[in-house]
């Protein structure tokens, strides 16, 4: 029998609907941060296979989620292009910024497959172990990928990267390209080695126009989409074009994506009435309310759960996990998920 979680992707109303949460192996959880301190720094453990795999399946084993997500990061294609990464305590990642076509030159998009390696290998022995969940790889978008690439950390408004795709639009433009290039590269190993869907988190897609939108985020996009159906026919790809708000509905048909993820500011119902019925909705319960727990989580869930019920729906979050989020509160999440 077909997974839940796949059949949802396929574009059937499954219900109780599947579950899983975004950073659903984090800091949140004790064993987690056992291990993080075993680990040392955090790009050491994104690229330690044993150590990886161990973390992608903690949630599972807690509360037999519907879905793995791979445990790594999105800067991680930047640093198999050649870009420096490290990781400053409280402040993300932080990269040497790129400016122009020289910081451009020293990428390398023959090397991605070798530096990838580690993390194809934590997509195998996840894929052994994940039973029946179902794997989800991931990678950043494009535009996203450079917002930190460009600006060198994170930021609110990632001027500099914004600024660049107006200033010099070929030199923003051989960045995306380039970064379309290394993604299907990645994303094709995470599904040779036995991801079964595949993510693509557009976290800073909210912070543009709908002129540049459709340029910096749907069209590489769908060219990644494209890429992946030649080589990986069966394998579905859920797009988070993160703070998209009205422009969700043309995405989800530009893109060419199976399910379009909902960030914690979009209504529902709206979302519902742009995107295809036949195309899945995932999402969008606020972290915090999951934080909060009691009578507002019960209302938060139930509502979006009423608004979701007769079409295709992957219960998430809106955005990821919050430190501070009492594990029980995710199991008593689930159990109310699974109770519908």
């Amino acid at each position: 029998m077909t997974k839940r979680l796949l059949r949802a992707l396929a574009g059937e109303a499954v219900w109780p609907p599947p579950v899983w949460l975004m950073r659903q192996a984090g800091r949140y959880l004790p064993e987690y941060r056992a291990l993080r301190a075993e680990a040392g720094d955090f790009l050491g453990l994104c690229t330690n296979p044993v150590l990886a795999a161990e973390v992608t399946l903690q949630p599972l084993r807690r509360f037999a989620m519907d879905g793995a997500i791979l445990f790594s990061d999105l800067p991680i294609v930047s640093w198999a292009l050649g870009q420096d990464l490290r990781y400053a305590e409280g402040e993300g990642p932080v990269l040497p910024p790129i400016r122009d076509a020289a910081g451009l030159a020293v990428l390398n998009l023959k090397q991605v497959a070798d530096k990838v390696a580690p993390i194809l290998e934590t997509v195998r022995r996840v894929r052994a172990e994940v039973g029946e969940a179902t794997l989800i790889g991931f990678t950043g978008g494009p535009f996203t990928m450079a917002c930190y690439m460009v600006e060198g950390h994170g930021s609110r408004e990632f001027a500099a990267a914004r600024g660049m795709a107006y200033r010099d639009p070929p030199l923003f433009g051989a960045l995306i390209d380039l970064l379309v290039e290394a993604n299907l590269v990645y994303l094709r190993g995470q599904a040779d080695a036995g991801a079964e869907a595949l993510m693509l988190f557009d976290s800073w897609a909210g912070l543009l126009p709908p002129s540049e939108f459709a340029t910096w985020v749907t069209a590489p996009t769908a060219r990644i989409v494209a890429g992946l159906r030649e080589s990986h026919p069966d394998v579905p790809v859920i797009g988070f074009p993160r703070l998209a708000g009205v422009k969700l509905g043309a995405y989800a048909v530009g893109s060419g994506v199976s399910a379009v993820a909902m960030d914690t500011s979009m209504d529902p119902l709206l979302a519902a009435a742009m995107v295809p019925s036949t195309m899945a909705l995932q999402g969008n319960l606020d972290p915090l309310a999951l934080a909060a727990g009691g009578a507002a989580l019960a209302s938060e869930t139930d509502a979006l759960l009423a608004a979701m019920r007769g079409r295709p729906f992957i219960f998430n979050l809106g955005h990821g996990i919050v430190p501070q989020t009492p594990p029980e509160h995710v199991a008593a999440l689930v159990t109310r998920v699974r109770a519908a």
